[in-house]
């Protein structure tokens, strides 16, 4: 499609399997993560696969002046962003609210809200200047069922789906979409982190049903980005079929 597709968290999981599915869609991709040299191997991978440029933007999203100084610069022939996926997150242990670590919950607001918003405040200008493009905020189905445990990180993704629907609404002059996806049980490195590299733990949460995988995401993430300009998914929540909300699984 030859579109310019600018992905935060590309590094593993839900953002390198967007990678992966814009660039067989022939879009080219500005690609952004904290391990430069994942970033690396990852656009040397897609660029060896396919008729695609590949831009790397090694940053940490919660870093403003890094943020802004990256995209501000970016080389001319880059600037005209297509589409925004705003997947850089992560949850931070799984503690009861008196027993969880004041580090985690920063590192938490700071990636999944202040990250976003820097991100998307640097990038909406040359949307705006163009009167066209598509934000996609990656929320969670936490935001709308806050369960046990799951208190800050479950605030965050609430806040995302409250900046998307604000997004969306002060957007809609300039005919620009924003589409908030909501997943649910996806097995990426996402467990492996909220744990702390605990491999048992990790494992634990997706034991007893299929859960989705980055790659179900991310083409549910292109088929929103491949409709006609006049359609937009505002919300769209996807689960595994084991899954029936934020709380209730059918585990064997």
């Amino acid at each position: 499609m030859n579109r310019i597709v600018f992905i935060t968290g590309a590094t593993s999981g839900i953002g390198k399997a967007c990678a992966e599915a814009f660039a067989s869609a022939g879009d080219h991709l500005i690609i952004n993560g904290r391990r430069e040299e994942r970033l690396e191997a990852i656009k040397n991978e897609l660029t060896e696969n396919h008729a695609i440029r590949v831009l790397t933007l090694p940053f940490d999203v919660s870093d403003k002046n890094t943020v802004f100084d990256a995209i501000y610069n970016l080389p001319d022939e880059w600037k005209n962003i297509d589409i925004l996926v705003n997947n850089a997150g992560l949850a931070l242990g799984k503690d009861l609210f008196n027993d969880a670590h004041l580090h985690d919950w920063e590192t938490m607001i700071e990636t999944n809200v202040t990250g976003l918003l820097y991100v998307s405040k640097a990038v909406i200008p040359v949307m705006i200047k163009n009167n066209k493009g598509h934000i996609i905020n990656i929320s969670s189905i936490a935001g709308d069922f806050v369960y046990q445990s799951g208190n800050i990180y479950c605030a965050t993704k609430s806040a995302v789906n409250a900046i998307s629907e604000g997004m969306r609404t002060d957007m809609l002059p300039h005919n620009i979409k924003v589409t908030n996806i909501k997943p649910g049980a996806v097995d990426t490195e996402f467990s492996l982190v909220r744990f702390k590299g605990d491999n048992d733990k990790a494992a634990q949460t997706y034991t007893g049903f299929k859960p989705l995988s980055g790659e179900d995401i991310a083409q549910t993430i292109l088929y929103c980005t491949s409709l006609p300009d006049h359609v937009c998914i505002n919300d769209l929540t996807i689960t595994p079929t084991a899954q029936a909300n934020g709380v209730y699984f059918f585990k064997k």
